[in-house]
């Protein structure tokens, strides 16, 4: 799996360098960066990387290219039988070879998908990281969801289908702990990544699962990825506010010059009163602070060039050009508060998107975009690497294209422009 996810990036850094390197990006950045992403970056789906994974695993005999889409479900089909897969984890109507076809053809498959293809097609615990993260451009496994971890457990000891259906029947017969929330929400993910290193017998991992078990079957969201995007979110605010005070201060100062002139006009008004009306003026101007920032000035700042429709909601994805590069990547107000109250998990486009916005108007780095770019790709990293989601991958189109913008003289500026283009 490493090799081709490899050969993947590599395309994608060397296509990245020919595209900045060139005059016309350094005379059209918006422009160059939205054919980059249009026509020159190879946008890598799911599928794609399914297809490769089973070429370079089945030993097929001819050239990748000849390889049609129904050799590959024969491999998957005779694959899956092997190891008494089903084709799904619930019941279904839909046959194998459907499915099949869905997934090698299709730019995004749900989460559960690759657990299922981790039994069908006896990958290891690395294969499956490689395909949350390179093929759904998602994080690994999740050391707190119980179903994630029970598969962990199973692909770890060579386990097939059979076996995992077995513990997640015990599992399910389990009672809730009571002590879940307190385990569930003080826990670092960090810590029950520690915790599942040292699981070596079916007792032990019961035990562990037992204690992540919640009603309705709710995952635990990461904790050490929320408190990250608050840090992310409270700086980002901040920013706003600035770019808010800084805006605020340049129309006073019209509307101060403009109140002068047309004091300076009247004859009738003395010296001394002229001074206290101007120094009352100048009191007047709206001062922000970062408390009064909602999720809604973020998104009118982040996504200011998404069209919104007349209840002042984002346009439908749909409708953008880049929809296939960006899907799901839209920074909205809605996304935000499901953030905020504990109804959605923290992602790395939120983490990225965040820490893109908050570098696109440090001051101290607007005179060389180089070492912004450093900087950024930098911090990101470290970010990313203490959730756990993996470093910034250039393959990924939104990822490239933050890394691209950040490289220009208006980052945030050139990151409107190019969304604006893709709804015209």
């Amino acid at each position: 799996m490493c090799s081709y996810s490899t050969e993947f990036t590599d395309n994608a850094w060397d296509a990245m360098y020919d595209a900045v390197d060139s005059t016309f990006f350094k005379d059209k950045e918006a422009d160059s960066i939205y054919n980059f992403l249009r026509i020159k970056l190879r946008f890598v789906s799911f599928g794609d990387y399914l297809k490769r994974y089973i070429y370079r695993n089945a030993g097929l005999d001819k050239p990748f290219t000849d390889v049609t889409i129904k050799e590959y479900q024969e491999v998957i089909k005779y694959s899956f039988s092997d190891n008494h897969t089903p084709c799904s984890f619930e019941p279904t109507t839909a046959k194998l070879s459907a499915l099949s076809k869905n997934w090698l053809t299709q730019q995004t498959v749900r989460r559960k998908v690759v657990f299922l293809l981790g039994f069908g097609l006896s990958m290891s615990v690395e294969d499956v990281n490689e395909f949350l993260k390179k093929g759904l451009r998602e994080h690994g496994i999740n050391a707190k969801d119980p179903f994630e971890v029970i598969c962990w457990y199973c692909y770890k000891n060579h386990y097939g289908y059979l076996k995992f259906e077995s513990l997640w029947e015990t599992f399910c017969s389990m009672p809730i702990d009571k002590s879940f929330e307190q385990f569930g929400f003080s826990e670092l993910t960090v810590g029950a990544r520690d915790t599942i290193k040292n699981i070596h017998s079916e007792s032990a991992l019961l035990s562990f699962v037992s204690k992540l078990k919640t009603p309705n079957d709710r995952p635990k969201l990461s904790v050490t990825a929320r408190k990250c995007f608050d840090e992310l979110f409270d700086q980002a605010k901040a920013v706003v506010a600035r770019m808010y005070n800084e805006e605020e201060e340049r129309l006073h100062e019209e509307e101060v010059s403009q109140y002068i002139s047309r004091l300076m006009s009247n004859e009738r008004i003395s010296d001394e009163e002229l001074r206290v009306r101007i120094a009352k003026k100048k009191e007047q101007r709206k001062i922000y602070t970062a408390e009064e920032i909602t999720e809604s000035d973020l998104e009118n700042i982040i996504s200011s060039a998404i069209p919104k429709d007349r209840h002042g909601n984002l346009t439908p994805s749909k409708a953008s050009k880049l929809n296939a590069q960006f899907a799901g990547k839209r920074f909205s107000r809605q996304h935000i508060s499901d953030i905020l109250s504990g109804k959605a998990e923290v992602t790395r486009f939120d983490l990225i998107t965040l820490n893109f916005f908050i570098y696109s108007q440090k001051d101290e780095l607007c005179s060389n975009a180089k070492n912004r770019y450093n900087e950024f790709y930098n911090s990101t990293n470290r970010i990313l690497k203490k959730c756990y989601l993996g470093e910034l991958c250039i393959s990924n189109p939104y990822e490239c294209f933050i890394q691209m913008c950040i490289l220009t003289q208006d980052p945030l500026g050139t990151y409107a422009d190019v969304w604006e283009m893709s709804y015209e």
